[in-house]
């Protein structure tokens, strides 16, 4: 394993795949309300052809896997997947983001093929409310796959909560409550990522919350949780778990990105906010040797740019965010 860094020196070392466009939510920050035209079956990667990528990333450095969507528990194979990826060797960190509806069906089977850990995207703890941002009524299926998880031994489990104005910014200090019996809760500031003229929620910045917060007592800092992520983290007085903020429109943390980002229809993305991708699913259909991908994945690293313009409006990436995975 002999590592890669990018034109600004930053070591590559972390892939995220999106396995599936699909979703069993439609959360209103994600998703505009009459959908996104979805990926042709024949077009998504079959799990053999990211294994093939995985292979050859890990070769050259990259330690860190984990799995999205859409949501990708919806589909089929996904733990013989994760048992695939578990046996490539060079893997150190292998987990993945859910909305955690079928989770608690899933947990043991997943942790048993070798998953590490679980993030669970979780926006309100409040039933109806819950409803309203995601379309369904599943707040219970979430909080049970939670337990399950937890139970099983898939931890640190990370609660990732999307704040937004006016929808769910005074659930704040509930959410920060949770942390005192052990829960890790990262609160995000919401990216523009919906297209022009479609209504978005309303930002909060992380500055905002921490005042919020404050009443609840003194943050400390305190050290990250397994993951290597773009969260400060920082805990309440006597708090077992800890509270993360991850800041992608205040204080962008591009200056040490390590990550590359795999669509669930074979393009590799060097930045999240930015249009740029290669084509490795043509590659992998017409024959592309080990060699071949491993120059593709050199391209995309080099093809990463110093930082995206979101603070100043520019969001150049036009793939929902169901594609891209997060």
């Amino acid at each position: 394993m002999s590592g890669i860094s990018d034109s600004f020196q930053r070591p590559i070392s972390y892939l995220r795949i999106s396995v599936t466009d699909r979703c069993n939510l439609r959360c209103i920050y994600c998703m505009p309300p009459e959908g996104i035209a979805l990926i042709p079956h024949s077009d998504v990667l079959r799990y053999e052809e990211i294994l093939s990528v995985v292979r050859v990333a890990a070769e050259m450095g990259i330690n860190r896997v984990r799995l999205s969507g859409g949501e990708p528990l919806i589909r089929a194979g996904l733990v013989d997947f994760v048992r695939m990826l578990s046996n490539v060797k060079e893997i150190e960190d292998l987990s993945l983001t859910t909305n955690g509806v079928l989770l608690k069906d899933q947990a043991a089977a997943l942790k048993d093929a070798g998953l590490k850990r679980v993030n669970v995207s979780l926006d309100s703890l409040r039933r109806q409310r819950f409803k309203e941002i995601t379309g369904h009524d599943r707040l219970p299926d979430v909080l049970e796959g939670i337990r399950e998880a937890e139970r099983v031994g898939l931890a640190p489990i990370k609660v990732n909560v999307v704040v937004m104005r006016g929808l769910n910014d005074d659930e704040l200090l509930d959410f920060a409550r949770l942390t005192v019996d052990g829960w890790n809760v990262r609160f995000i500031e919401l990216m523009p990522i919906l297209e022009k003229g479609v209504r978005q929620p309303q930002f909060v910045s992380a500055k905002e919350m921490w005042e919020t917060l404050s009443s609840l007592g003194a943050l400390q800092p305190c050290s990250p949780l397994a993951g290597n992520g773009p969260a400060s983290y920082y805990q309440l007085p006597g708090a077992k778990g800890t509270i993360g903020f991850i800041t992608p429109v205040s204080d962008h943390f591009c200056f040490k990105c390590n990550r590359l980002r795999l669509t669930a229809d074979g393009k590799l993305l060097p930045c999240l906010l930015e249009s740029g991708e290669i084509d490795l699913r043509s590659a992998l259909r017409t024959g592309a040797s080990p060699d071949d991908i491993r120059q593709l994945i050199l391209k995309a690293v080099a093809a990463k740019p110093e930082g995206h313009r979101v603070s100043q409006g520019v969001v150049n990436q036009r793939r929902p965010m169901t594609q891209v995975g997060g």
